[in-house]
């Protein structure tokens, strides 16, 4: 396993992280032994960033459990932010809400610190500086080594870094990105804004929700059923250029699992990304491509499929910022157009 440099951290990570969103009874894996045997399996293959987040249902417990006697050899990551419940203040990037959040989060993994402590999704209502001065205070106190972002804008990350400097307040070391085969707009600006700013990254859906695994082709609605919820499935444009994808995965000798991994590590700007496994069948498949290497005419035949910087759809999961979720952000009051 060839480490990497967590940005400027000094944390070596994996090129592959074990995101466990899929070890969740809710959403994933019912079965919480085999769910803690798959993380022992990817610590023995020297994966060693794991990845959860309290938004994750029963996971973080799930995860505390499978560490036991093995924490020290982890670095482990976990998020805040998004909404615990109908109380409104459960959730954002608040001091009020971090700090409750943290000592939940530390007594669900069964730990007294948290090597990467990420803002899960953005919060319009919170100033950035309000935000970085409790997550300072957490570095501080050793409960947290390192802060990182996940779903950010570009400008964003550039308002948070100029804050951090300016009022002498510890900065976001890693940003957590969707990014896959299918889903490359990050190329444009926020994977060389991230680099510029010595940022590492994590990334997230390098399978595309599924679509990338090979299993799912036009015309075939078998493998789609079980997944019928998430609308990418139909969205002939990405089932179009997986039917491309996939000749070209076959001719470089390639699984298509083995093929999208393979791509997101490739990018200059990448750290680690998210194996996303539910069952163990699923991890053997994704580790039997650790030593994948892309020559340079496979990824010049990707860049023809799917041209850099290029969105083909959208993940379900995608973050939509609020200023396209808000009304009252991209419309003004009936009184001042009905004036105008």
């Amino acid at each position: 396993m060839q480490y990497r440099s967590l940005g400027r951290t000094g944390i070596k990570v994996s090129p592959y992280a074990l995101g466990t969103l899929m070890f969740a009874t809710s959403v994933g894996n019912p079965d919480h032994d085999d769910s803690i045997r798959i993380i022992h399996k990817a610590l023995d293959a020297g994966i060693n960033l794991v990845d959860t987040s309290d938004a994750y249902g029963d996971s973080e417990e799930i995860v505390g459990k499978a560490l036991k006697g093995r924490r020290d050899d982890v670095v482990l990551a976990t998020k805040f932010s998004r909404p615990l419940g109908e109380d409104p203040n459960q959730r954002g990037a608040s001091r009020r809400w971090i700090m409750t959040a943290v000592e939940r989060s530390l007594r669900r993994l069964q730990t007294d610190h948290i090597d990467l402590y990420q803002l899960h999704v953005p919060d319009p209502d919170t100033d950035v500086e309000e935000t970085l001065s409790a997550l300072s205070d957490l570095i501080h106190s050793g409960k947290v080594r390192a802060i990182g972002t996940s779903n950010m804008l570009v400008s964003d990350i550039v308002e948070a870094q100029w804050v951090a400097e300016r009022r002498g307040l510890e900065r976001f070391r890693t940003e957590q990105l969707a990014y896959s085969l299918l889903n490359r707009g990050v190329e444009r600006e926020v994977l060389p804004v991230a680099q510029r700013y010595g940022m590492g990254t994590l990334v997230w859906g390098p399978l595309g929700q599924g679509m990338l695994t090979g299993r799912v082709r036009k015309g075939q609605q078998t493998d789609v059923i079980r997944a019928s919820f998430f609308k990418t499935f139909s969205d002939e444009r990405r089932l179009d250029a997986v039917e491309l994808l996939i000749p070209l995965a076959e001719e470089a000798g390639l699984p298509m699992t083995h093929l999208a991994m393979a791509f997101t590590i490739a990018h200059p700007g990448v750290t680690s990304a998210l194996l996303g496994p539910r069952r163990m069948h699923h991890l053997d498949d994704l580790l039997a491509g650790l030593d994948v290497t892309l020559t340079d005419d496979v990824l010049d035949r990707i860049d023809e499929i799917v041209p850099p910087g290029t969105d083909i759809g959208t993940l379900d999961q995608a973050y939509v910022p609020a200023a396209l979720q808000r009304t009252g952000l991209r419309r003004r009051p009936l009184e001042q157009r009905a004036a105008a």
